[in-house]
Order: C-alpha cells, then sequence, then structure tokens
C-alpha cells in the first residue's frame, strides 16, 4: 500500500510510520510540527519508501499519484496543549478532518480516523464500551479536544453513509512509550522525568483517579489489524488493566530507582477541570473483529520508556 500519515511525525504517528514501512508498504508523513518533531522520524531519512511533507492539513491537502490508505493522526493531544492551543485544537479534528477525507474520497482510499476515549468524557458507565455516548462538558477546558474528536467522528460517518467513503474509527485510550514528548504534562512523561531527577512526583488530589496504559507497539498493532478489517463502527483499543495514579507512580518509583517522593497537589489551574475520574477500555470488540488485545506488560513497557527518556531528561 501506499499510505498517509497525518501527524506522522508526532509520538503515535512516528511509530505508525515504523509498523507501515515494517510491513513492506510506502509511507507519506504529513505534519506541521506544532506538536509534532522531526527527531521522531530523522532514523527515516534517506528510506525510499518514506517521504516526509511539512504542511498543516486544516488546509488543502495535494498528494501526487495514488494513495490507499489515509490515517488521520493530526492533533494536539494533551491537557496542556489544549488550553495553549484550543482553536488549533478545534481546527484540526474539524476542518483536518474534513481535508483527509475528502483527500480519501478523491482518491478511493480507505481512512482512518484517530479518535479518543475522551469522547466518553467522565464516564458514568465504567468500564466504556463502544455504545456508550459519552458524558462530556462541551463548554470546558477540554470540550475542544472531546467535541473536536466527537465531530470528527460524526463527520467520518457522514462521508461513510453519504459518500460511500471506505472508514474506520480507533478510539484510543491511554498509551505511552519511547518518543513523548517530555513537556506535554501527561503522567507518564512527568512522574518519568520527576524520578529520574529526583524530584517529588506529583499527584493531583489524594491519587484515586484510575488510567489504563497500552505501550505503543501493542496499540500500533491494534491500529493496523482495524485498518484491514472490515469493521465500520468504533472500536476501543487500549490496555484494560486499570490501575490509581497513586499505584502508578510507586510503579514508576520502583522501576527507575529513585529516591523521589510522592506530592500531593490540590489543582488550581484549569488542566484537570473535567479531568475523568475512571478510565478503563471494554476492548471485546478489539478482541472478537480484530483477534487483538495487550502483550507487553506494564514492566516491560514503562522500562523501554523509561531508557528513551534518560537519554532526553537533563538532570
Amino acid at each position: 500500500m501506499r499510505v498517509l500519515i497525518t501527524g506522522g511525525a508526532g509520538f503515535l504517528g512516528s511509530h505508525l510510520c515504523d509498523r507501515f514501512l515494517a510491513e513492506g508498504h510506502q509511507v507519506i508523513a504529513m505534519d506541521n510540527l506544532i506538536t509534532g518533531n522531526t527527531a521522531n522520524i530523522e532514523h527515516l531519512a534517506g528510506n525510499k519508501n518514506f517521504l516526509f511533507i511539512d504542511h498543516d492539513v486544516t488546509n488543502y491537502i495535494y498528494i501526487e499519484g495514488q494513495l490507499d490508505a489515509v490515517l488521520h493522526f493530526a492533533s494536539p493531544a494533551s491537557p496542556i496543549d489544549y488550553l495553549e492551543l484550543p482553536i488549533q485544537t478545534m481546527k484540526v479534528g474539524a476542518l483536518g478532518t474534513h481535508k483527509a477525507l475528502g483527500l480519501a474520497k478523491a482518491k478511493g482510499a480507505r481512512l482512518l480516523l484517530a479518535s479518543t476515549s475522551e469522547v466518553y468524557g467522565d464516564p458514568l458507565v465504567h468500564p466504556q464500551t463502544e455504545d456508550y455516548w459519552g458524558n462530556v462538558n462541551p463548554i470546558g477546558p477540554r470540550g475542544v479536544y472531546d467535541e473536536a474528536k466527537r465531530f470528527a467522528e460524526a463527520l467520518t460517518m457522514a462521508y461513510h453513509r453519504y459518500h460511500g467513503v471506505d472508514t474506520r474509527i480507533v478510539r484510543i485510550f491511554n498509551t505511552y512509550g519511547p518518543r513523548m514528548r517530555q513537556e506535554d504534562g501527561r503522567v507518564v512523561p512527568n512522574f518519568i522525568a520527576q524520578a529520574l531527577r529526583g524530584e517529588p512526583l506529583t499527584v493531583y488530589g489524594d491519587g484515586t483517579r484510575t488510567r489504563s496504559f497500552c505501550y505503543c507497539k501493542d496499540l500500533v498493532d491494534g491500529i493496523y489489524r482495524l485498518l484491514l478489517s472490515d469493521e465500520v463502527e468504533p472500536v476501543n483499543i487500549g490496555n484494560p488493566s486499570e490501575m490509581t495514579i497513586l499505584d502508578f507512580a510507586k510503579k514508576i518509583i520502583e522501576l527507575t530507582d529513585s529516591n523521589s517522593d510522592i506530592a500531593f497537589i490540590q489543582p488550581t489551574d484549569m488542566r484537570i477541570k473535567d479531568d475523568p475520574k475512571v478510565r478503563q477500555p471494554d476492548i471485546s470488540k478489539a478482541k472478537r473483529i480484530l483477534n487483538w488485545e495487550p502483550r507487553i506488560s506494564l514492566d516491560a513497557g514503562l522500562q523501554e520508556t523509561i531508557d528513551y527518556f534518560k537519554t532526553v531528561v537533563k538532570r
């Protein structure tokens, strides 16, 4: 196949580039580098099957020649990003998705939309299944991301039903691994960087909020299988092994062999407003239709991630 990956210089986008190239496909990565980084794909320079295009996908996308698939992964993806880049977040979810769908329609290509567990908001159903409609605050600080992704899903299904575009939707749950941005504000890079520096790990509230962490290689495998499947409606991809943020902090301290303490902070900023209290995917559908479930243990995935951060964290 010849595939376009928007957001291809980002954390997940770059790992997708690696997987598709490893499978023998031609890959075009497109990114405007607002949160992506060419360092994530510099190891692909010189690969005859790889091309990078610096472009903002909210503008018209032109790709010369055949295209078999479009994977739309362009978007800021952390609470800090939503606060600093609210308009850009909305635009890439709305206009960027529109441009990506238009390209897929023109090329007769299959489009896979990167959606998110954030479409479930602060869920009233636990664990979250694909038929749950969510509990989202549309005017809160997270609304720019949550509603952009919900709109993107609706637009994707509209193009599928009205124009007959062959589409797929993945709802991604918390994912971690090498190439995460150190400063993106999410719990994995925050905790690892703090532990490596010997600083206290900052836990908001009492640490009882839960998350489910999926290693990036497992997630990419699920996405690859979904693209090749016949499933049109959304599919959860994530790790159903749930743990509290406090237990996760202790795990990071253990694996980094750090002397860090844990500091409990009562947040006063907007970063955790509407922050989900629980987050756990029901992956029954992925198991059934994709024969997929996570394979890499938390300890193994975190060790690879810690090894990466040791090369980038200044101490």
